[in-house]
């Protein structure tokens, strides 16, 4: 199959803001979110690239609630979309004698240092939804992305949008993107599809985003679909069509279920979403952390005999299985896991 990648990589320059804590320990390090709890507890820390988008708020909050719920102590650390601010924060969480720590990587391949320092000191390592390579981490529990990718080319060769596709994806070194791209690839063999344009957005970020987009939408012929890389790229990407194809419908899909997503979807602008059971992902996180950290292995937590290889070892791996969400089974697949209200998802402006 004939195939052009354009390539965007852009750096992204918005200031994400760091969370707040409160007390002595967090007034010297504003970055820090600490759960109460005593020196018997487990202790656990989570390590985030940035909370700015909205998906990561909700996995923070499930994931706090249900460590506190086992009676760990959690240490969380947003490193603000900074890589080198990430690094410092793992090492700050090493002397801060965390049995286990749950990490989201900025980027993929740039942490094996400090996880050796860590693995070095016993301390276990879960790779949360993206995987870290070259590193020798205990545990990796994701959504299958693979799965996200095919479902996404499958539904939009069920609406009958065949032809030439466009890729508006998130950062390169996100191997979720990796993921996902196998995964349309696989589906859409000898289904007359071709990914004419692929282009990565650093940072998650909207502007870059709107930029690709309207790219796309200026730069000759229009593409036949648009597959986004999450539910906050699409929202962008939509707003460039409204701008530059006021009246065109361009079938578009993202990943995540947010809730601006799911709004568009029953109003028809987008045509759906990939569901990801992140309510069940960031309990079973920390369901996985807190047994970690208390001394048992990660092969056995799995409950698998599924692993993956991240370059650096077959990592034992948990995952979850993703849905569509479209405008006809929202309400069963969106609504009724408790995910969004129905008054959330149908607001009406």
């Amino acid at each position: 199959m004939s195939q052009s990648k354009a390539l965007m990589i852009i750096a992204a320059t918005a200031l994400i803001p760091l969370l707040a804590g409160c007390g002595r320990m967090q007034a010297a390090r504003p970055d820090v979110q600490e759960a109460a709890g005593g020196d018997d507890r487990p202790r656990i820390g989570f390590s985030i690239d940035t909370l700015a988008l909205e998906r990561w708020q909700r996995d923070l909050d499930v994931f706090m609630n249900k460590a506190r719920e086992l009676g760990a102590e959690v240490i969380v650390q947003n490193a603000g979309n900074n890589v080198g601010m990430q690094i410092s924060q793992l090492e700050y969480l090493m002397q801060r004698d965390v049995g286990a720590v749950v990490i989201v990587p900025k980027d993929r391949g740039r942490l094996t240092g400090v996880i050796k320092k860590m693995r070095d000191r016993n301390i276990e390592v879960i790779s949360y939804d993206r995987l870290i390579s070259g590193a020798d981490i205990s545990l990796y529990v994701s959504v299958n992305t693979e799965s996200v990718g095919r479902l996404m080319a499958r539904q939009l060769i069920g609406i009958g949008a065949a032809g030439n596709w466009s890729l508006v994806l998130g950062p390169d070194e996100d191997y979720n993107m990796t993921l996902m791209l196998r995964g349309i690839e696989d589906e859409i063999k000898d289904k007359g599809v071709t990914l004419r344009d692929i282009l990565y957005t650093e940072g998650w970020n909207y502007d870059l985003a709107y930029g690709a987009a309207a790219g796309l939408l200026t730069g000759g012929e229009l593409p036949d679909a648009i597959v986004c890389g999450n539910d906050s790229v699409a929202g962008s990407v939509l707003n460039a069509i409204d701008d530059y194809c006021p009246g065109r419908h361009i079938p578009i899909c993202g990943q995540d279920a947010d809730i601006a997503a799911c709004q568009d979807i029953v109003r028809g602008r987008q045509d759906f979403t990939v569901y990801k059971p992140i309510t069940e992902l960031a309990e079973k996180a920390a369901e996985c952390a807190v047994r970690l950290a208390k001394g048992e292995t990660a092969g056995y937590i799995a409950g698998y005999d599924e692993t993956i290889d991240n370059g650096y070892k077959q990592v034992p791996v948990l995952w979850l299985e993703p849905q569509v969400a479209t405008r006809d089974n929202i309400d069963e697949v969106v609504i009724n896991s408790g995910f969004h209200t129905h008054g959330e998802v149908y607001k009406q402006d």
